[in-house]
Parts: structure tokens; C-alpha cells; sequence
């Protein structure tokens, strides 16, 4: 029997797997799809996902392009921040491409003593004895292990079938996302710029080599989003600017829904991680920095003096400190998105942040993980 075994070599499985096999342990890690992959994503990793690359001494390899903070657009204004300094860790969010995120951190796991990794190997669900679950069923085979974790993303068959999902709220949102490659002597974009109109919010996402990501969040009511991608993106005139004679370099990538509910983070021998373990909205751009951090915590509450914890009370002490790292991001995502619903007070909200640019500039610095939501 293996200590841990990981569903999903993704962003938060890969870097709890290093962690893990660093930390002295056998661990077991399974991707159903290969790598280099696309994902869906707008791919900003907020200041608080590079200080959890730094100190694991990956920084360097994943490279990426700097920015220093979000520059908003809408209802004709225009505001931006820079993220504030950090007590501790870096200032600056990374701009990198998954293809290349995602390669490093699972070609890292692979090669970190104790971790076995596989691509194309799709987990099946877990396997349970007298209420805890014992491992995994992959291929048919099964895997026992001391502790599973489900990292499998948004739709988690780990989650659904270990009988954690959550009911879903009801309302469904769309992501849209395709890659520009800026024509030759354009200023490379130090910030990540947010325009916003009527039933949609576009992500401008500096990259290496003069690229960008460019993504879209709606809640698609007509089932028509692709088609309104294009238009979107010549609705706004600095966006429209920002990007006459770039290049489209890659094909518009979807994904939905992009929310997801857990009824409880941990079960007796289980524990989710990442979009697995609840996902609201990729509105504030948290997501892979929040998969990162959960999974530096995860690790060092169960591996301690090379052995395994997996005992449910530490499963439990993790899952309220998971909950807790997150607040702050998970409400200011829950404003920003009863905010994108209402065009009206988005309006009023954009005018008070205008007028109080000390204010907009401490909400920057809660997304990128620099600033706690309230004073404490």
C-alpha cells in the first residue's frame, strides 16, 4: 500500500505530489489526458501562487511574463492598481500559458523521488471500506493507499462518486479564451487589463514571446457566446486598439461550467483539492494561485517527519485551514460576480472605486493574495 494516491495532474496535483515526495513520501499521481495540454483559462497566476512556486524553487522554470497589478475598464471609466507590497513573497503575478505551467509541474512530480506518475491513465472512482476510502480504481486495477486526493478539476468524478458534490446554484457561466501574438515592437503590457460591458467581462493576460491570453467570462443566455466573442472584443476601444495587427494564435477554447460545489472538502481517507474541492467563478482571477497555496497546506498538514497523517481529525484541521487561507478571496469573488450580474450597481460600484482609488487598490491586493480583505 502507497501512502497517497493523486486523481488529476493538474496545477494542484502536481504541486501537491512534489511537495509530498519531497517531504519523504510514496505517493502515486494519474492523468487521464497527456501533456503539453490546453486548458480553458485565462492564465494569471496571482502573487500568492508565485511565492508558493518560489519557495518550491520552480520559479525560474516556469518563466512566464510579469505584471504588477489590474487595470479595469467600464461604463467609461478606466482605473488601475498595482498589487501592494507583500508582508512576505513576491508583488508581481506570471503570466504563463498552461501548456507550459502545467508541463513543468508534472514533469517536476515525475522526477521527484517517491512520486510515480502516469498520463492517460483516467481514475475510475475511489474504492471504499466500511465508510472510508481505500484507494482508487484506475484501468480497472486498483490502487490502495493511505490517503486519496481528488485533484480532478471542476466536474470531479472523485467528489461525485466519494459522495462529496454539492448542489449546484443554478446559475451557469461560460469561459472563452483564444491567444493573440502582438504585432512586432508593441510594448509588452505590464498589467492585466479587465474590460467589462453588458453580460460579460474580458481578461487581457500578458505573455512570454508578445503574446496574450484573451478570455471571456458570460453567462451565455442565448447559447451564442463564440459568435459573440469577435464582436466583444471590438466593442471596446482599448481592447479593439490593444489588439489591431495582432495575430490570433491559437483556436477559442471553451469551458462550463465554471463553478462547482462540494458538500465537504474531506471524507475518512479523502481529501479535495483544488476546483475539486469548490469552485465559484474565475472572476478575480484566483483560481490557480488558491490550487497552489491549498496544496503547499495540505502538504504540510499531513507529511510530518517523512510519515503520513491521514487520520480524519487532520484531514478535518486541514479542510477549516483551507477554508480560511481562501475567505478573503472566496467573498471578494462572491462581490465581484453579484456585481457582474447587475450592470447597474457594477456602474455605482465603478464610480465609488474611481473616486476612491485607495479602495480599488486594497481590492487588487486581496485578488493577488498581498492584502487581507479586513484589518486584523
Amino acid at each position: 500500500m502507497i501512502d497517497v494516491a493523486i486523481a488529476g495532474g493538474g496545477v494542484a496535483g502536481s504541486t501537491l505530489a512534489i511537495l509530498l515526495g519531497r517531504a519523504g513520501l510514496q505517493v502515486q499521481l494519474f492523468e487521464r489526458h497527456r501533456f503539453p495540454r490546453e486548458k480553458a483559462c485565462a492564465e494569471g497566476l496571482m502573487p500568492g501562487g508565485v511565492g508558493v512556486l518560489e519557495r518550491m524553487g520552480l520559479r525560474q522554470a516556469v518563466g512566464g511574463a510579469p505584471f504588477g497589478g489590474v487595470q479595469y475598464h467600464g461604463f467609461g471609466m478606466s482605473m488601475a492598481a498595482a498589487f501592494p507590497p507583500a508582508r512576505s513573497g513576491p508583488s508581481h503575478g506570471l503570466g504563463q500559458r498552461r501548456l507550459r505551467l502545467d508541463a513543468v509541474l508534472f514533469d517536476t512530480a515525475r522526477a521527484t523521488p517517491g512520486v510515480t506518475a502516469y498520463e492517460g491513465a483516467a481514475v475510475e472512482g475511489p474504492t471504499l471500506a466500511h465508510d472510508r476510502v481505500t484507494g482508487l480504481m484506475v484501468g480497472g486495477q486498483t490502487v490502495a493507499a493511505r490517503l486519496v486526493v481528488g485533484a480532478d478539476g471542476p466536474r470531479s468524478p472523485l467528489r461525485k462518486k466519494g459522495g462529496l458534490e454539492g448542489r449546484p446554484r443554478g446559475r451557469v457561466r461560460l469561459g472563452l479564451r483564444a491567444h493573440f501574438t502582438l504585432p512586432p515592437g508593441t510594448p509588452p503590457p505590464r498589467l492585466v487589463d479587465v474590460f467589462v460591458g453588458e453580460g460579460h467581462e474580458i481578461y487581457v493576460t500578458p505573455l512570454p514571446g508578445r503574446e496574450v491570453a484573451v478570455a471571456a467570462l458570460t453567462e451565455d443566455p442565448d447559447g451564442n457566446a463564440r459568435n459573440h466573442f469577435a464582436r466583444w472584443l471590438r466593442l471596446h476601444p482599448g481592447l479593439a486598439e490593444r489588439l489591431d495587427g495582432a495575430e490570433q494564435s491559437s483556436e477559442l477554447a471553451g469551458q462550463m461550467p465554471l463553478e462547482s460545489r462540494a458538500r465537504r472538502g474531506v471524507r475518512p481517507g479523502l481529501a479535495l483539492l483544488g476546483d475539486a474541492a469548490g469552485f465559484i467563478d474565475p472572476v478575480t482571477g484566483s483560481g490557480m494561485a488558491q490550487a497552489l497555496l491549498s496544496a503547499e497546506l495540505l502538504a504540510a498538514t499531513v507529511a510530518r517527519d517523512g510519515k503520513l497523517d491521514a487520520a480524519f481529525d487532520t484531514l478535518e484541521d486541514f479542510d477549516r485551514r483551507r477554508r480560511v487561507l481562501l475567505r478573503d478571496t472566496s467573498l471578494l469573488t462572491r462581490f465581484v460576480l453579484g456585481m457582474a450580474r447587475r450592470p447597474f450597481w457594477a456602474r455605482q460600484t465603478l464610480r465609488l472605486m474611481n473616486a476612491r482609488p485607495d479602495l480599488y487598490g486594497h481590492l487588487v491586493g486581496v485578488a493577488g493574495g498581498t492584502r487581507p480583505l479586513l484589518p486584523g
